[in-house]
């Protein structure tokens, strides 16, 4: 079987998954040894039948919505079932896009480890907690990932949403660790293989736009935040008081997305009116066209 790089998402990020997949074609050096799929949440009816359900994420209960901006987030978990349970997977994020070659990726030898990522950063990685919004899987030995009963465990309070997506549940030893530069966190460098706008407020195609993802309820640091979000939330709802979507402070990962955006519509994989429907929706910034306008091309 062929490699496959799987990107999924859910509505809110598909301009991002539409850009993520053109960047891994346009800077690999064999675009055909390998295949891309977009896992979209809204072709998964276990996601969808449990709107609305509490879950348990972080030892704290939380209501599971469709319509957050990570409800993709369980779909990391499905590669080795399509693909059979054979061959390799690359899986990243809708908001991870390629400035390297992923092939280099799909294809190095893994040392035998069943996965490969890197750590999280910050409070989580000194929790042991692993990057999953780029994986390097070897699918035969995957066996044991079964995403939709494994999701359904959540609802039962069998799973917690926070070990599963941090890999607290694997072996520790059939893992390996990718260098940082295959998930840079919102750092553009010449040695970064993948841009990873991670950090949500900022990313750079939704300026301005109203937030719409849930803060943590068990955050670091202060743990009274974690009790008033929670407070917020059931009083006035989900988004309420959240604020707006930020410029990203670095100029230069905001040029590399338009850049490849600007590519992406002077190819037709994404027009005019699938941007301006993306913006009705405040999936994408208002100004997104005009962004565009005045972003310069990137280098061949």
């Amino acid at each position: 079987m062929k490699a496959t790089v799987f990107i999924h998402t859910n509505p809110k990020q598909i301009v991002g998954a539409i850009v993520s997949e053109y960047s891994m074609r346009r800077n690999s050096k064999r675009p055909d040894d390998f295949e891309i799929r977009i896992i979209n949440t809204e072709d998964h009816d276990f996601l969808r039948r449990r709107e609305g359900q509490p879950y348990l994420r972080d030892g704290v209960t939380r209501v599971w919505r469709n319509s957050d901006l990570q409800s993709f987030t369980p779909l990391r978990f499905m590669p080795p079932e399509l693909m059979g349970y054979e061959g390799r997977a690359v899986i990243v994020d809708p908001d991870v896009f390629a400035a390297g070659d992923v092939f280099e990726l799909l294809s190095r030898d893994m040392g035998g480890a069943a996965i490969m990522c890197r750590p999280r950063s910050g409070s989580k990685e000194k929790r042991g907690m692993m990057a999953t919004s780029v994986m390097l899987l070897d699918c035969a030995k995957l066996t044991h990932w079964r995403c939709a009963e494994q999701f359904d465990e959540m609802f039962a309070f069998k799973r917690d949403y926070m070990k599963w997506i941090g890999l607290l549940y694997e072996d520790p030893a059939s893992m390996g660790l990718l260098e940082n530069e295959w998930n840079d966190f919102d750092r553009l460098t010449a040695a970064t293989k993948m841009l990873h706008n991670t950090k949500r407020k900022t990313q750079p195609w939704k300026t301005g736009l109203p937030v719409d993802f849930l803060p943590p309820e068990k955050p670091s640091g202060w743990i009274l935040l974690g009790t008033l979000n929670r407070m917020r939330r059931r009083l006035f709802g989900d988004y309420a008081f959240l604020g707006h979507y930020k410029s990203h402070p670095d100029p230069n990962q905001e040029r590399f997305f338009f850049g490849l955006l600007r590519e992406c519509m002077d190819k037709g994989l994404v027009t005019e009116e699938m941007i301006r429907s993306e913006m009705r929706e405040n999936h994408v910034r208002h100004d997104a066209l005009e962004v565009i306008e005045r972003t310069p091309p990137l280098a061949a």
